[in-house]
């Protein structure tokens, strides 16, 4: 229950004038569509609490996705990877499908499923990958290029930004960034939370959409600041009932 107590402790902290807006996905995890997940709270709990100006599904990705907006910042806390990826898939099918250019920076294992997804729904990767429409990063390679010391550096950070926006040409962009749950697992908050702020400065001043997501399993009642630091630095967040 470590995880119910400090997700309600940190956001019941959230001003409401700050919150992001929390949508609400239903879970894959056996007990049907009522079990608790994510942050572990059913939807009048979080309604409740007030936590949340707008309710959403994501069991209807197309739908839940096609609503996404420039300068979203929306976070996942997802309780298994097929949840994970269900969300995922719509996101970048998605935008393939109205024409963004979709980045996509995750790990090795994520990347070929998401990949295995998209060419089972009929997407020639290879001749999008050339027009610059499907960017794939790996996550660890793309810290590399602007960790320093185990901090993110602003400049190197911009610069790696750039760059990658630069590859997508003149379409509006939509990416997914796994870099931040690789640092939060490897016990660095602070540089994780870090790089929430620095990537949602860059949605703000691109127009960027951006979705990031957690594994559940790794949030516990010592991370009570840095959850509430990372929810706040998103707009909306997606959360397992």
């Amino acid at each position: 229950m470590a995880l119910t107590r400090a997700n309600e402790a940190v956001l019941s902290h959230i001003k409401t004038s700050e919150r992001p807006q929390t949508l609400l996905a239903r879970s894959h995890s056996p007990g049907g569509a009522g079990a608790s997940a994510g942050f572990s709270m059913s939807p009048n709990s979080l309604w409740n609490k007030g936590m949340a100006r707008q309710q959403g599904d994501i069991s209807d990705p197309r739908s839940f996705w096609g609503e996404i907006s420039p300068c979203d910042h929306v976070v996942q806390i997802y309780e298994t990877d097929l949840v994970f990826l269900d969300a995922l898939e719509g996101f970048v099918s998605g935008g393939l499908r109205s024409g963004d250019a979709v980045v996509v920076i995750a790990g090795v294992a994520h990347l070929a499923a998401l990949e295995d997804r998209l060419r089972a729904l009929g997407f020639d990767l290879a001749w999008l990958r050339a027009r610059g429409l499907y960017i794939r990063l790996d996550a660890r390679e793309a810290l590399s290029r602007f960790m320093v010391q185990d901090w993110p550096d602003e400049q190197l950070f911009r610069q790696f930004v750039q760059e990658t926006l630069d590859a997508a040409g003149e379409r509006r962009v939509r990416a997914f960034g796994e870099m931040v749950a690789v640092l939060w697992a490897e016990g660095k908050t602070g540089a994780t939370v870090r790089l929430e702020h620095l990537w949602h400065r860059i949605c703000q001043e691109s127009k960027l959409s951006l979705f990031c997501a957690y594994p559940r399993i790794g949030f516990t009642k010592d991370s009570d600041d840095a959850i509430r630091e990372i929810c706040e630095a998103h707009s909306r967040i997606i959360a397992e009932y």
